[in-house]
Formats: C-alpha cells, sequence, structure tokens
C-alpha cells in the first residue's frame, strides 16, 4: 500500500505550510549590540526614491498658514486703500480754470488767403446779429452791444433779435406759416444785403401781429439803411435757444441747409464771404444754460435731450462749422460760462445776467484785438 504521507502531493502542501525560521533576539545577552544597529527610517523610500520634504508637514497646518496670510493681506489692504485728501487744501486758492476751449481765433485774409492784420479802433463797425444775449436790455448801458460799444470805442448795430432762433423753421421763406423765420441769421442777412424780401418781411409782421418782437422794425430799418462796405464786423450769438426747443442740429449730406443749427450759420457765412470778403466775422458760441426736466427742474444739459442731443454737442458742431469756414469761433461754453459758475452768471436757466454779459464782451474784445500789434501792410490798406 502505498504511503500517503510522502506522496508528492502530501509533500507540496507540507512545504506550503512550513513555518519559516526566526531569529531569536536574546536582549539580556546582546542588548548592546542590536539597539547600536538599529538605524532610523531612512529619507530614501523603497524603490530608491527620495522623500519629500512636505510629506512631514502636516497639510492642515500648511491650509491654515494661507488662509491666515490671506486675512492678513485683506486687513491691510483696506487700511491702505487709496490716499485721503483733503479738499479744503485743494481748492483753498479757488476752484481753478479751464482752459481748454474750441476758440479758432482767425485773421481776415485776402484774395489769396494771405492773413490781414488789422488794428479795430475807434473808427471801426460791428454788426450784430442773434437773439436775447444782445436784444435783453436793449436800451441799457449794460445790454452787451452797448458793452462792447464802450470796451472799444467801436460803431456797433445791434440787429438782434429777441425771441428767434438761428435755425429756420421752413427751408423756404413762408412769413404766413412760419413768421418767426424772417428773424434768423440767414434770412435777415439776405435782407440786408438784396432786395426783393421787404414783402416778405412786412406779411411776417403781420401775421404776428402783437407777438411780433418790439424791436423788430428798428432791426429792419437798420438793415436797409447801412451801407455794408462800411462794415468792419460781423458778429453772430445765438444762445441754447435752439437747443432748448429740440431744433435740428446738422446735415451731413447739406452743409448750409437753413433748417439746420450749423447750416443757418454757414448759409449765411457762405454769402457774406463771397459778396463781402472785406469784413471779418468773429462767431460766439452760447453759453451755458441749463435744461429743464418734465418737473420743471433745472438739470445739466450735458444729459437733457429735447429731440437732437445735448448742448455741448451744439456748440461743438458750430465749432466745426466756424473751421471749414475758416472764421473766428470764441467757445463761450467752456471759455467763458460753463456749468460749474453758470449759477453766478445766469437769471434763469438761459439768460445772462450784468456780469455774465460783461464776460461775453471782454471775451469778444480779446478775439477782435487778437492780432492787435501785428501791423497793417498795403495790401491791408487796399482791402480796406
Amino acid at each position: 500500500m502505498r504511503d500517503k504521507s510522502t506522496s508528492p502531493d502530501n509533500l507540496k502542501k507540507e512545504q506550503a505550510h512550513d513555518i519559516p525560521d526566526l531569529d531569536i533576539i536574546d536582549l539580556e545577552n546582546d542588548e548592546t549590540t542590536e539597539i547600536s544597529s538599529f538605524q532610523p527610517p531612512s529619507d530614501t523610500e523603497a524603490g530608491g526614491k527620495k522623500k519629500r520634504v512636505l510629506s512631514h508637514i502636516n497639510i492642515h497646518v500648511v491650509l491654515l498658514a494661507v488662509v491666515i496670510i490671506f486675512i492678513v493681506g485683506i486687513v491691510y489692504k483696506i487700511k491702505t486703500w487709496g490716499v485721503f485728501i483733503d479738499l479744503e487744501e485743494i481748492f483753498k486758492d479757488g476752484p481753478g480754470t479751464y482752459d481748454d476751449t474750441f476758440d479758432v481765433i482767425l485773421p481776415l485774409t485776402d484774395a489769396d488767403g494771405r492773413p490781414v492784420y488789422l488794428d479795430y479802433g475807434e473808427d471801426t463797425s460791428i454788426l450784430v446779429f442773434g437773439n436775447a444775449p444782445f436784444a435783453d436790455d436793449r436800451d441799457s448801458e449794460d445790454n452787451l452791444a452797448n458793452m462792447i460799444q464802450e470796451m472799444t470805442g467801436a460803431t456797433v448795430y445791434n440787429c438782434s433779435v429777441s425771441g428767434s432762433y438761428l435755425a429756420a423753421l421752413s427751408p423756404t421763406l413762408r412769413p404766413e406759416e412760419t413768421p418767426m423765420d424772417i428773424f434768423n441769421f440767414y434770412w435777415l442777412w439776405l435782407l440786408a444785403s438784396s432786395e426783393g424780401l421787404e414783402d416778405s418781411f412786412m406779411r411776417g409782421m403781420e401775421t404776428l401781429g402783437d407777438n411780433a418782437p418790439p424791436e423788430a422794425m428798428e432791426v429792419y430799418q437798420t438793415l436797409k439803411s447801412i451801407d455794408l462796405n462800411t462794415v468792419d464786423i460781423i458778429t453772430i450769438m445765438y444762445d441754447a435757444s435752439d437747443y432748448l426747443a429740440g431744433h435740428e442740429m446738422y446735415s451731413d449730406q447739406n452743409a448750409t441747409d437753413i433748417v439746420q443749427f450749423t447750416g443757418n450759420l454757414e448759409a449765411g457765412i457762405e454769402l457774406i464771404q463771397a459778396n463781402y470778403p472785406n469784413i471779418r466775422i468773429i462767431v460766439l458760441s452760447p453759453t451755458y444754460a441749463f435744461g429743464i426736466d418734465e418737473n420743471g427742474n433745472y438739470v445739466s444739459s450735458d444729459i437733457q435731450r429735447y429731440g437732437w442731443d445735448v448742448l455741448s454737442t451744439y456748440v461743438i458742431k458750430q465749432y466745426a462749422s466756424c473751421a471749414s469756414r475758416s472764421v473766428t469761433f470764441v467757445d463761450n461754453l467752456y471759455g467763458t460760462i460753463d456749468e460749474d459758475n453758470a449759477k453766478e452768471y445766469l437769471t434763469d436757466n438761459l439768460h445772462l445776467n450784468v456780469e455774465g454779459r460783461k464776460k461775453v464782451a471782454q471775451r469778444f474784445v480779446y478775439a477782435l484785438n487778437y492780432f492787435q500789434g501785428y501791423g497793417t501792410d498795403s495790401s491791408t490798406e487796399a482791402s480796406r
């Protein structure tokens, strides 16, 4: 009978369950030897790779440190945010001035485009067109035209009309339908420089009746009697009434469209330059005016629109028109009476008080005499 205990299968099972031999350490006999031979764990992991330093740092400690640094940074930023400004110290000498304007100061030019420098003295004659700035207090020494006459010694013909606008309401003269059109710059200039508009003017006056401006006939008589060949300066100033009425401003297709704020101005300038090239033209922009909201409150004219755009855009477009026609432009919106000082120089949201007119008069005189001292040459005398 086969011995099962020595069969190959039994041998394999025995080998699989054999317990390996263990070395027993005698702590009493070999204590010194064994302890001295004990080594701390190596920085090298199994497989020969070196352990990372951060593996010994608790991740919670790291996160806590990051959070603390972040909070400290925020607190520091809040405490040191910006620099404190003492407004009283900054404005101790007043609010300062704003010198960046759209002024375009140009001399008269001859037929060849060369500048002609004139010194405008007491023999100078000035013809003015416009509305309220020149029309208010017409017979007073505080009137704008009268101030200019006093400052310059020139003869000033005041042909401004109260309540009028620069932009026409109709592209053609229709005195029965749009009678106030007879008082805008373009039609008044044609009235003065040509024949045939007298009847239209009178029909417009008849249509207006008692609503006609009180100075209308005086202006008519002045324009029909003046010798335009003796005029040295033509000055045009309309206030912000066109802006407040929402009148059209300009046309890219037709620069001389008289129903536009800039077009009416350019159409008149074109006629003057074509027929009276020896007249220097000075355009005064509107001063600042407040808009009025639906509740009747004064608001900034830089945000209030009345169908077209804000007041500053009217002035900027007027500046562009004058530059394109090579005529002097005095920027009253940024250079004379602006939003910051308007309350000091306006009687309401629009009209100038006496001090406001004085500032405008001073700006006009500044532009008039800008080239004084350049001298008068022979071509200048011939041109006059």
